[in-house]
Parts: C-alpha cells; structure tokens; sequence
C-alpha cells in the first residue's frame, strides 16, 4: 500500500490540504495525515506541490511521430507511453477522415492493444472517430476523397472499440444515422466538420447528438441573426463540448465565455497530431503534408490541422485565463470527460473506490510523477 503526503489534494470540488491518499490498485482512503503512520506505508512525498485525478484525453490523433490512423500497433502503444508524461491517464485514440478500409484497420489495431493490456503507458478507452461523416464544405484538413454518407450499420459494427463519433447534422442520412445510433448503441454522437444551421443543428441534438468536436472549428460560427452550430452548442444543456485551448485554435479571451456557458460540460482536448513532442518541420495528417511551427501546425494552403497540444497545458491556459477555480479547471480535462464517456464510476476524479490513476504537478501544470492504476508509471527529473 502506497501513500501520498505533503500534497495539495485537488478534488472535483475543493482543494485538501495536510490530507493523505493511501491507495493500492484504487483510492482506498483521503484523511488527515494526522491520522496515518507512515512507516506503515510506501511514501510518495509531493513536496508542496498539486495533486490531480489523471487526466483523460478525449480526442488525440497522434504523438512522437505515430498516429492513429497508421494502423500501427506499435505506434499506438508508442503514443500511450508519450502521453502519459503530459499527465494523461486515459484516452481515445482518434481517426480522420482517411479511406474506410484505413479507418476499420485502425479499429482492429487499437481494439487489438486495448484488448491485449500490452502497452506500459496511458489507458485506452476505445476509438474516437473523427469523420467519415462530415462536410465537405468545413472538411478542415480531412481529406474530401474519403467524405462518406453517414451509416449508423458502420458505427454498430463497431461499436465495441469506438467510443465516439463525428457527424455533420445537415448531410444527406445524418438525423436517420443519429437517431439509429442514439437508440441502438451507447456509442457518444458528436457534431463536427459541419456547415448545419442553428435549426439544423438542434434537429441533430433532438435526433441524439450530445457532443460538439472541438468548439468553434470547422462548423458554423455563432452571430446574432445565424446562431450557427457554435450557438446551439453553447445554448442546449445537453451538449457537452470539446475546446482545444492552445490560444491559437481559439482565442484566450473567449475560455472565459466558454466555461461559463457549458460549466461541467466543458472538455479539454488536445487534438494533438503525430508532431505533438516532435521538433518543428514538415509532418503529415490524413496523408496530407502539414508544417509545423511553434504551437500552429498548418497545411500549404494556411488551412489549421490539429495541434501540438499537451493535455496538462490546456488546463493551464485554461486555469490562467479564466476564473475559475483550481478544480474546475482540472475537472475540464478529468471528471467532466469522465462523465461525458460514461467513465466517472471509476477515473475521472480523486475519489474513495476509484481507480488510483493520480499525478503530481508543480503550479504551472508540469507533471511531476504519473500514477496509473497505483503504479508509478512516469517520475520527471
């Protein structure tokens, strides 16, 4: 049995502090540490510093060089054991829009990795398919060849692996897929790549869409005569949204906005690509050539392709341009994802029976130390 002293313990909804977490393969206890012997246990001295749930990544197409969508077992678990340095304890490895058979390839690899429990980093959840099913007209960097029309029998096919799914409300098939898959598959329906109207928009959210792919790109934005896909995310309480909050992406100045709107169902993402953790140069994404330069990584045509975003990172520009307070900002990339997969009985939050997937961070959100499943899994320098 391990413990965790000297921290400040970030719950979903205070910070703790001169608590201990005593934990094995799950939290078995938060209490004073006026109340523990230590010599009782395996100590692990936070020094001060913050003590989180793991954070849970629900959209990253790639890492070090490996992506998703090559099918590659060994990028995969490549990607996992990556993450888990930026504090990631979980996530769903996301596909593009790339030709059906790269995308059902891409399926059986991860359900191959998932399945087999042999990879030493971050946690699978399952897939998160981005595409085929969006439109042309705000494709973003997906490649237009392989736009399909919408087809829930796909998604049910796999629905043991896939976790979530994208989908443009306003294509040809799109409510009858919506609605095919809400009834029949507990598979989270995401708006995105969409050039839908606020009606059309909220005709999906009625059919059974309750997520919005990273906010404000690559949909309809919202003004005061066309609300757009951006305004009936922001409005329907029952539409968890994604923010890749990089600064470029989206502007500071609207995470406040943001937050206030979706409160716990806001969700951090990354939409990290394979030059996430690599130097700047000349990358690929969807087989298409992408440059990447600081935090932008754009196509030839200047057109915005993913990111290189650390998970920890987001919840620091999230933290530091808001008002929120400490746990909320943290909750937007753990228990909210949590939620939103269906996950929170078991990760998501520093909580009594729950998986002891924990990290240390100093205050600015460099990771310290990973913990997966009460295993020391990542100690920085």
């Amino acid at each position: 049995m391990k413990c965790i002293i000297n921290g400040r313990l970030v719950l979903e909804d205070k910070v703790l502090d001169s608590h201990a977490i005593i934990f094995d393969e799950k939290i078995e206890k938060i209490i004073s540490e006026d109340e523990i012997n230590v010599n009782d246990y395996e100590v692990i001295d936070a020094k001060g510093n913050l003590v989180l749930p793991g954070l849970i990544d629900m959209h990253i197409h790639g890492y070090l060089g490996a992506d998703a969508s090559d099918g590659d077992a060994d990028g995969i678990r490549k990607m996992a054991e990556g993450i888990i340095q930026n504090g990631v304890t979980s996530w769903c490895p996301t596909t593009m829009t790339v030709s059906k058979e790269e995308i059902e390839k891409a399926f059986d690899t991860v359900r191959e990795v998932k399945n087999s429990g042999e990879y030493y980093g971050s946690r699978i959840l399952g897939v998160n398919s981005e595409g085929p099913f969006i439109n042309e007209a705000k494709k973003g960097a997906q490649a237009a060849e392989h736009i399909l029309k919408p087809d829930a029998d796909f998604i049910k096919k796999h629905s043991d692996i896939v976790k979530l799914f994208t989908v443009a409300p306003e294509v040809e098939g799109a409510l009858e897929c919506i609605e095919k898959v809400a009834e029949e598959t507990d598979v989270l329906i995401s708006m995105g790549h969409t050039d839908a109207s606020y009606e059309e928009a909220k005709c999906g959210i009625e059919k059974g869409v309750r997520h919005t792919t990273h906010l404000f790109n690559a949909m309809t934005a919202l003004s005061h005569r066309s609300p757009g896909v951006t305004g009936a995310a922001l409005s329907d309480g029952r539409v968890s949204t994604e923010l890749i909050a990089d600064t470029f992406h989206v502007n500071k100045g609207v995470f406040a906005l943001v937050s206030k709107l979706k409160g716990d169902k806001l969700c951090l993402i990354t939409d990290c690509m394979r030059a996430g953790g690599m130097p700047d140069g000349e990358y690929s994404l969807g087989g298409q050539p992408v440059f990447k330069e600081g935090i932008k990584c754009l196509m030839p045509d200047g057109t915005i392709a993913g990111s290189v975003l650390k998970l920890n990172e987001a919840v620091r520009n999230l933290y530091e341009n808001t008002e929120l307070e400490i746990y909320e900002a943290v909750n937007c990339a753990s228990l909210n994802i949590a939620k939103v997969l269906g996950e929170d009985k078991e990760i998501g939050s520093l909580q009594e029976g729950k998986r002891a997937d924990i990290i240390i961070t100093d205050g600015k959100f460099s990771v310290l130390s990973t913990i997966l499943g009460g295993e020391i899994r990542y100690k920085g320098e």
